[in-house]
């Protein structure tokens, strides 16, 4: 057999006048190519690494410095006030150097910490710089004289061509806001949801927190703040995730279809801290807690396809398979007939139920959690049909949970490729938030059609070398006793996943074209709109999760934006009270719709209130005291749980030229049992989906419903700016004064 052959580094033979050896050539080429490319990764990482640890300076920078020093030796020019002389005659072993040479050593030494000084200098002066966030706060296409200053100084002490991890030093810390802002803003946000009894229950329980243990709680977080790079991140992924004991399947774990990314100015660096994780990466089940085991340099995947894992190699000769190489590999797999072992078939289900520390075949398990990622060759075509009923619902549900066995669910990510062609990623959150996956698949599946590209014929362009080993099947000895806790585990998953009630709803009766014609912010809008859509559908309102990003400091991750507002809630009611004029509706619309927006900006300045409040509950509970408002606040239900995926690369892919390659993007499973999800990616200048989840054992609940109710929101808020007197609507909403005592203008 071929892949036997390739297997055989040398060959010997035993005979009579010793032994005869045989080296095989293509072997020791493929060995020393292997060397000479981890030579020169290592060279690249070391590069790297010193071109970021001295940005925003470059090494040729010290050149200069030195040179500079030199040449004030020559034209007798102390530049260094008398601490070059200091030097010389304090230099160790002087006694044995020339004169000339102390004075040359003590030049360049004194070159180089002045060097270093103007590089901490100019870091920490970006540093100042990047702390300044009011820009954020102005009008969308106004920009102060201050913030045009700000960009300018921002762009000069940038440097030149910064690499993906310049900017890690230059980043600020997040800051800690005080207690009484934070307590503040929590009591406004939970206002329009409790009646005056609760809410001064609420006022009480925030009173005694204040008054007892909250400045010393306050105290530690800001010492760790100053210590740590951030005093959320590492008790976020520590708390939420790792610790969580229940299956990460539909939980935690969310899909991604194609492309995502976070917007900022295009100037303003945002941190890289998570995408170092994206590969070599596994959430490893324990006891009690998880861990995030992160290696590098694997140079292998596994694939699953009809209950086998195959190991597969990424390299060959010292350099990545081709995409005509790896095609190659896929389909020797797709050809292979073989039956999968005893248990092996649904033993990814331990990674789909509870958290289970697997024991099985160390060799084989090790063999996956080492894999750069995990692929999965699925048997059914999935993918968006206009003409197909639910064939988008189809669609999510197989990324988000699969037939509950076909995922691995722990690895960073696990690819799933489909026979029609699509694609799609299932991701396990502990390591990274949805913004750094999406970024990758955007890069790739841009850069897989339109600069790979593909034959005539459907396959990679590119010559096939012949000699490839062929992927080796991973072996499995699973006791019965083990096939018993697989088959528990997956009958607990298949649980989960057959009550998920998911619907795909892609708005096209406008998109963020029109939206931004009426001059407010798409997502203000279709947060309002779902604000409308819940009210409709449960009779009542709820507390709202948003997610907003951090990333403008360093290791920042996420913060909430509590959408339900007590102007989103007057809105609301204002649009189902048929005694409201559209002029009222409209002003109270421009009213939540700019209470929104400052709440989104402040959770991504650092002025969020859930982050806050959960270390101070961490705190609490390291120091042995209990909270009851701390306590109240962290058993809050999240019933509707929603998030944004925006689009950034749009220079990857021009979507009016290329429409069919624009993608539905991402989803994530109900937060609430009574409650629903909902992403939503605005696509273009007249394309929005919603992907809607929620439980099928919740009577009070229904995706498809809510979607249409998504569907009807939207439309009527839209209405209040096509009425044909809508420029007098504007006019008199800027003219009249709400009245103290009225809901309405």
């Amino acid at each position: 057999m071929a892949e036997a052959h390739q297997a055989v580094g040398f060959q010997f033979t035993v005979r009579p006048d010793g032994v005869d050896l045989k080296l095989s050539q293509e072997v020791i080429k493929n060995i020393y190519l292997s060397g000479v490319t981890a030579w020169k990764k290592r060279a690249i990482q070391f590069k790297n690494g010193v071109l970021a640890g001295v940005y925003p300076a470059s090494p040729s920078s010290w050149l200069i410095v030195v040179i500079a020093m030199m040449s004030s030796l020559y034209i007798h020019v102390d530049p260094s006030l008398g601490m070059i002389n200091a030097i010389k005659d304090n230099l160790p072993c002087r006694d044995y150097m020339s004169v000339q040479t102390r004075a040359v050593l003590s030049a360049i030494l004194f070159a180089t910490g002045l060097w270093l000084f103007l590089i901490y200098l100019l870091r920490y002066t970006l540093k100042a710089l990047l702390s300044y966030h009011e820009w954020i706060f102005e009008s969308h296409g106004k920009m102060s004289s201050s913030t045009k200053v700000w960009l300018s100084l921002v762009k000069m002490f940038s440097g030149r061509r910064p690499l993906l991890y310049s900017f890690q030093a230059s980043l600020p810390r997040l800051p800690v806001p005080s207690v009484d802002d934070t307590i503040h803003r929590y009591l406004e946000s939970v206002r329009p949801l409790l009646d005056s009894q609760q809410y001064n229950q609420m006022e009480v329980l925030a009173s005694e927190f204040k008054a007892s243990m909250a400045t010393q709680l306050q105290r530690y977080l800001i010492l760790k703040s100053w210590w740590a790079t951030n005093y959320v991140s590492d008790w976020w992924e520590e708390y939420i995730y790792l610790r969580g004991r229940t299956p990460i399947m539909v939980n935690s774990n969310f899909y991604i279809m194609v492309r995502q990314i976070v917007s900022t100015l295009g100037t303003v660096p945002m941190c890289s801290t998570q995408m170092e994780r994206m590969f070599n990466t596994t959430r490893i089940p324990g006891i009690e807690t998880d861990i995030v085991q992160h290696l590098t340099d694997r140079k292998h995947l596994v694939v699953y396809h009809r209950g086998r894992f195959f190991h597969v190699w990424l390299y060959t000769g010292g350099r990545h398979l081709l995409p005509s190489e790896l095609e190659t590999q896929f389909q020797r797999i797709l050809n292979d007939t073989s039956e999968p072992q005893p248990g092996e078939l649904k033993l990814a289900a331990l990674t789909a139920g509870n958290r289970y520390a697997l024991g099985v075949n160390k060799v084989s398990l090790d063999a996956i959690e080492s894999a750069a990622f995990f692929l999965a060759l699925d048997d059914e075509p999935q993918g968006y049909e206009p003409a197909k009923t639910n064939s988008l619902d189809s669609y999510a549900k197989s990324l988000l949970h699969g037939k509950c066995y076909d995922r691995w669910f722990d690895k960073s990510f696990t690819l799933i490729s489909y026979p029609n062609g699509k694609m799609g990623v299932n991701v396990e959150h502990s390591w990274a938030d949805a913004p750094i996956v999406g970024h990758m698949w955007e890069y790739v599946a841009a850069t897989d059609c339109f600069h790979l590209g593909y034959t005539e014929e459907g396959h990679c362009k590119g010559d096939v070398n012949k000699g490839l080993p062929y992927p080796t099947r991973l072996q499995w000895q699973i006791p019965k006793e083990c096939q018993d806790v697989i088959e528990a585990s997956y009958l607990s998953a298949k649980q989960i996943a057959d009550d998920v009630d998911f619907h795909g709803y892609l708005f096209n009766e406008f998109g963020k074209g029109l939206i931004k014609k009426c001059r407010t912010s798409p997502d203000a809008f279709i947060q309002l709109a779902l604000q409308l859509a819940q009210f409709r559908d449960q009779g009542v309102f709820c507390l709202t999760y948003e997610s907003s990003m951090t990333r403008m400091f360093r290791d920042g991750r996420t913060e909430t934006v509590r959408s339900c507002t007590s102007e989103a809630v007057e809105f609301v009611r204002a649009m189902e009270d048929a005694s409201a004029t559209n002029a009222q509706r409209f002003a109270l619309f421009r009213k939540a719709a700019d209470k929104h927006q400052n709440m989104y900006r402040l959770a991504m300045t650092g002025s969020g209130i859930d982050r806050h409040l959960f270390c101070l509950y961490i705190v609490s509970k390291y120091l042995g005291v209990d909270s009851p408002f701390l306590k109240k606040v962290l058993s809050e239900p999240w019933k509707l749980s929603t998030s944004q995926t925006p689009q950034q690369q749009l220079n990857l892919v021009d979507i009016n030229k290329f429409p069919k390659y624009v993608s539905a993007g991402g989803g994530f499973g109900p937060v609430a049992d009574d409650g629903y999800g909902v992403s939503y990616i605005i696509i273009g200048e007249n394309l929005i989906t919603f992907h809607i989840s929620s439980k099928f054992s919740s009577p009070d609940t229904d995706s498809y419903r809510f979607g249409q109710n998504i569907r009807k929101a939207m439309i009527d808020i839209q209405a209040l700016f096509k009425t044909e007197n809508d420029k007098k609507i504007v006019e008199n909403a800027k003219r009249v004064p709400l009245e103290n005592g009225k809901k309405y203008i």
